[in-house]
């Protein structure tokens, strides 16, 4: 099965320069934890509701005065549509990411999630298995 077969396809997303009160307003209006932010169709980040909380209010500084560049993850990890799911929650695994934005031709057409993965009965193994490695804590280097 491909990611293609299973993935969200009409995704939110945000612009670097839109406040971080704004990406937590989008979070919130479409009970999401993360959203990609992009430069037109083209993915340049994401931004989850973690790097708000840590990258941010551990500030003490203004959400309407931050934009979502200063604490979004640059570079995202994605998958493409045609991607088989087992991959797809390898790569998640791996990675300890629970959402894998879709890309095609560079431009985003969808996002792949662990509950994606978990509610396809052919692929809710492979979702548990990502969940188990997800959420080992990861070694940090210091």
């Amino acid at each position: 099965m491909k990611v293609k077969d299973i993935m969200t396809k009409s995704v939110v997303s945000l612009k670097a320069g839109d406040t971080i009160e704004r990406a937590a307003e989008i979070m919130q209006q479409n009970n999401v934890g993360s959203v990609p932010v992009c430069d037109g169709d083209r993915i340049i980040g994401i931004i989850t509701d973690r790097d708000i909380a840590v990258r941010s209010a551990v500030k003490g500084e203004s959400y309407n005065s931050r934009t979502v560049r200063d604490v979004m993850s640059s570079n995202p990890v994605t998958g493409s549509p045609d991607m088989d799911i087992r991959d797809a929650s390898r790569i998640m695994s791996e990675r300890q990411i629970r959402r894998l934005p879709v890309v095609e031709d560079e431009c985003l057409v969808g996002i792949v999630s662990l509950g994606d993965l978990a509610t396809n009965s052919k692929s809710n193994e492979q979702a548990g298995d990502a969940l188990s490695s997800i959420s080992s804590p990861s070694i940090s280097q210091s």
